[in-house]
């Protein structure tokens, strides 16, 4: 197989990659974490709850453009062809490999598993391409040792942050190099001027909480991990994850570690290695107290894909690339068998009211659509309110204290406004009345039949926000907004509605 051969295999994983992801972008239902982060795309602002904005930035001019849930699904559908054009380019142009192992190598990328099936939006595909930008750049400038190329690898760190607080994690492979790369060009200057051109970035964010009730820093640091514990299972999940993500090339990584020498000993080598290897042995460190997602992983495998294109045999790149191949024809069977099998097939299962609640939202909104004249819509979950408000295009509070997950709708909904209103709490699982009647001056109960499946309404009428306050509000400023003193607080939107002296 020649440069021309695997080129034209790199183009046919493109094309056809492509079309399997537009397919399944615009057949799959909307999850509730893509209805949550489009709702930040319909109001912009410089932060929200749980992550820094740039998940909402993205999604902004998306979702002003069109309501079709492909378009909505542009940038995690595009990324991986994206990132695989990246990598292709900066193999062959700055990195000395050929086109024959490029072209292998990106099509590597292109069929690792997560990149075949993932066109569902999170806050990981901005982080993705801005951590690979940066990445990219940071090692084209260890190798050549120019120091405005370090500022630019600089700033698509900063926007990765302001995409995923795991952007530090490549900032803590930069610092690495700095350590281990004695007598380097620019052994110091480069990584400092890189970190320091994120700075402002990080500053936008800093200042947000700051106004914010520290919210990013409380959940990603605090609410979050408040079932974290000592666990010899979360390791092993951690090391499937791993395997089946990059199984083939961390094998053969390891199998030809002997070569690692050669790698480490040019500067841009050992960047792209430390890139890495430092966020993984980090993950394989709190690995046992805490589970490690498989999509905490994705920004990290391109530079594992650039690292086994300077270290492997090309034999070895290409049997990576036939693994992930079969493994991605696996995936495709599996996802067409699944998706031709009717909804109505899952009625005995225990979670067919979930599915439906998901797959046929839209009908579920109609058949309440009448009710909503009188009554103000609600649910008793944050996934469930992001869902119903996605696709009714109207606010939907949480009604109850929720969870630590997703509680932008505390920076959204002022309770005050609800004071003696009717409201409409709709549910998956059937209510305890007594668990609604301290909130209402009336209530009353009803099933809703929606797709074949019931769903359960509360109707609340008389909305009394005193006792709401001083039962659900309470117990939510005590789990959820418990500010550590050594914060300094500059506003809490939470504080000043609720709470104010």
């Amino acid at each position: 197989m020649n440069a021309v051969s695997t080129r034209g295999w790199f183009y046919l994983a493109l094309g056809a990659t492509l079309a399997f992801r537009g397919w399944l972008s615009a057949a799959a239902p909307v999850t509730a974490d893509e209805a949550y982060f489009a709702l930040w795309g319909r109001s912009p602002d410089i932060g929200y709850y749980d992550h820094p904005p740039m998940i909402g930035w993205l999604l902004a001019p998306l979702t002003a453009l069109s309501s079709a849930d492909w378009v909505l699904r542009l940038p995690a559908t595009l990324l991986p062809a994206a990132t695989a054009l990246l990598l292709r380019e900066a193999l062959r142009r700055w990195f000395g490999k050929d086109e024959d192992t490029a072209n292998l190598a990106a099509t590597a990328l292109l069929l690792v598993p997560l990149n075949v099936w993932g066109v569902f939006i999170t806050t990981d595909a901005p982080l993705v391409f801005f951590s690979l930008l940066s990445l990219l750049l940071f090692a084209r400038a260890a190798q050549t040792g120019a120091l405005t190329l370090f500022a630019v690898s600089g700033i698509a760190l900063g926007l990765a942050f302001l995409s995923k607080y795991f952007a530090v994690l490549l900032g803590l492979g930069y610092l690495a190099w700095a350590i281990a790369s004695s007598g380097a060009a620019r052994r110091w200057s480069g990584p400092l001027t890189a970190l320091a051109s994120a700075v402002p970035f990080g500053l936008v964010n800093l200042w947000w909480n700051y106004q914010a009730c520290w919210s990013n820093v409380m959940f990603n640091a605090i609410n979050r991990h408040d079932t974290a514990g000592w666990s010899l299972a979360t390791p092993a999940l951690y090391l499937a994850s791993l395997a089946y993500l990059a199984a083939p090339l961390l094998w053969y990584t390891w199998r030809e570690r002997s070569r690692l020498g050669a790698a480490w000993a040019a500067p841009h080598g050992r960047a792209l290695l430390l890139a890495w290897l430092v966020p993984l042995a980090i993950f394989a460190l709190i690995s046992p107290l805490r589970r490690i997602g498989l999509h905490w992983l994705l920004s990290f495998v391109p530079a594992l894909v650039l690292t086994a294109a300077l270290l492997l045999e090309r034999r070895h790149v290409l049997a990576s690339a036939r693994f992930f191949a079969a493994l991605a024809a696996l995936h495709v069977v599996a996802i067409g068998v699944l998706a031709a099998v009717p909804l109505e097939a899952w009625k005995s299962a225990r979670l067919h009211s979930r599915a439906v609640f998901l797959a046929r939202a839209p009908e579920l909104v109609q058949a309440v659509e009448p009710l909503l004249d009188r009554y103000a819509l609600a649910s008793d979950s944050y996934s469930g309110a992001a869902l119903l408000a996605y696709h009714a295009r109207r606010a939907v509070p949480v009604f109850g204290p929720g969870s630590s997950h997703a509680r932008h709708d505390d920076i959204l909904t002022d309770w005050r406004a609800y004071r003696g209103r009717d409201l409409l709490v709709l549910r998956r699982e059937p209510p305890v009345a007594e668990d609604y009647r301290p909130y209402f001056r009336e209530l009353e109960l009803r099933t809703i039949s929606a797709a074949g499946a019931s769903f359960h309404a509360v109707l609340g009428r008389g909305f009394d926000y005193e006792t709401y306050r001083a039962r659900v509000l309470a117990e939510v400023r005590e789990r959820y907004y418990r500010i550590p003193g050594w914060l300094p607080v500059g506003r809490c939107y939470f504080f000043e509605r609720y709470f104010a002296p």
